[in-house]
């Protein structure tokens, strides 16, 4: 796997979410433009080793040879654990230029649902966790010359609605907003802060309907382009954002939905 050109040499990234679907991809897509890849994960230790043994494939393939890729386990829920990660992934690749807030969950929960539990799990998971992770990482920005880059995965559901799924759509309206804040914050330090909105992609988030024809195609009926998206499309939209080619870009979040986002119902007036 071979990029040119190679816009992330000698960057040291972390990835959250990093060891599956478009975190996985990611991982992939920096290793193969020249950066040293910390890769996140919460409990499938299995599945981080297989995308660490990826990520130093796609290095030596680009030319790189054997670089210090690692793995690290923490729960973006327990900021007590990302506390540590943090610390320990800058202890080991000696400084960090990038942080992608990746993680996430998507559990459905009604509106009326009265399940607290539920709903401060994803939360913590996708919002509170990367607040938190971004936060220590811009203190360290700040501690050291070069600024940094943050690049959250957001959604369309941050500005289109997810009945039956409060939890996701609250917490991916919450990260459109932090992106936002902590852009304009520390525009004039060296730091910038966007976010990726990924439509529909094909990956085991969207298990339920990716492996059945049917159904995929009623989702991709939707879709302007007329198909699901992938991995490793969106995983070029972060290399870029994380580049220096995107060097006066923050605060913004490029949908990267094959134009779900441009209520496609609406090609063909219904309506006056």
């Amino acid at each position: 796997m071979t990029f040119s050109p190679a816009r992330l040499v000698d960057r040291r990234a972390l990835v959250t979410g990093g060891s599956r679907g478009i975190g996985r991809a990611i991982v992939e897509r920096f290793a193969a433009e020249g950066a040293t890849v910390a890769i996140n994960y919460a409990s499938r230790e299995e599945e981080a080793r297989t995308a660490l043994e990826a990520a130093r494939a796609a290095s030596r393939d680009a030319g790189y040879g054997e670089r210090p890729h690692l793995i690290t386990r923490a729960d973006m829920s327990d900021l007590s654990a990302v506390d540590a990660m943090l610390k320990s992934v800058i202890d080991a690749l000696g400084r960090l230029d990038i942080l992608v807030n990746n993680a996430g969950i998507q559990q459905e929960l009604a509106g009326d649902s009265p399940d607290p539990k539920g709903l401060e799990h994803v939360l913590g998971v996708n919002l509170v966790g990367a607040v938190h992770c971004s936060q220590l990482a811009i203190r360290h920005f700040l501690s050291r010359k070069g600024g940094g880059a943050i690049i959250n995965t957001s959604s369309v559901h941050q500005i289109i609605p997810k009945p039956g799924f409060i939890g996701y759509s609250v917490s991916k309206g919450g990260l459109a907003n932090l992106t936002r804040t902590l852009a304009l914050e520390f525009a004039d330090r060296g730091i910038r802060v966007n976010a990726v909105a990924p439509g529909a992609i094909l990956t085991d988030m969207n298990d339920s309907w990716r492996n059945d024809p049917k159904k995929k195609a009623d989702v991709e009926r939707h879709i302007p382009m007329g198909r699901a998206g992938t991995p490793e499309e969106m995983a070029a939209v972060f290399a870029f954002l994380a580049s220096d080619d995107a060097s006066y870009i923050t605060g913004q979040t490029i949908f990267a939905c094959g134009g779900l986002t441009l209520f496609g119902d609406f090609k063909h007036n219904w309506s006056t």
